[in-house]
């Protein structure tokens, strides 16, 4: 298999760690790339130029970070990243995460190509009220019978998204405000799959 992907993508950080905790590592090769340049070879596998992009043993394309882990968890179905019997559970978080996530990044684009002041706009103001009502959420979700122990998919989605708030928009300062989460993402985070894919 083949992972298109970058240093600085949450998506794409999200599909390494699943790869990692499944055992999948070497049976991918990485190419990493640069999405913003219409690299070739990306286009070819994902003609939305977006990564995470997956091509799996048969030549098939697959994208959208969670299509692929659930693509993945076909391919080695233990340690099981979305467990049946708590299948519902594990889908609320990873959609909380991918929600953090996907605030954050457009947060992070708009600023890139159209400053700052961005942040101001209607949609601009969304995306931050979204950010902290998420955060709030999740802080009073993941109290003691949230064991860092036990990885799944929501799991992942959700403190790679934290993560990289952390990483690109500091000025939120969430580990301050949310003491309950920080010792939670802490505790994930450690990790060897996380530490591997540090943001850099």
């Amino acid at each position: 298999m083949e992972l298109y992907l970058n240093a600085t993508s949450p998506y794409a950080r999200l599909v390494r760690i699943v790869l990692l905790e499944k055992g999948l590592a070497d049976a991918v090769t990485l190419k990493w790339c640069d999405p913003w340049a219409d690299d070739a070879d990306l286009l070819k596998a994902n003609p939305a130029g977006r990564i995470p992009a997956l091509v799996t043993e048969e030549g098939t394309t697959l994208s959208e970070s969670m299509l692929i882990a659930v693509y993945l968890e076909s391919v080695s179905p233990n340690p099981a990243m979305l467990p049946a019997a708590s299948q519902g559970d594990v889908l609320h978080l990873a959609g909380l995460g991918q929600n953090l996530m996907d605030a954050a990044f457009t947060t992070v684009i708009a600023r890139k190509h159209y400053g700052n002041e961005i942040d101001d706009s209607e949609l601009g103001q969304r995306r931050s009220r979204a950010i902290q009502r998420l955060l709030k959420q999740l802080n009073s979700e993941f109290g003691e019978e949230q064991q860092a122990s036990t990885i799944n998919l929501g799991k992942i989605a959700i403190a790679v998204a934290l993560d990289y708030l952390a990483f690109r928009l500091p000025e939120v300062n969430w580990k301050e405000d949310y003491s309950q989460l920080q010792v939670w993402h802490a505790g994930v985070t450690a990790r060897v799959s996380f530490q591997e894919t540090a943001f850099v």
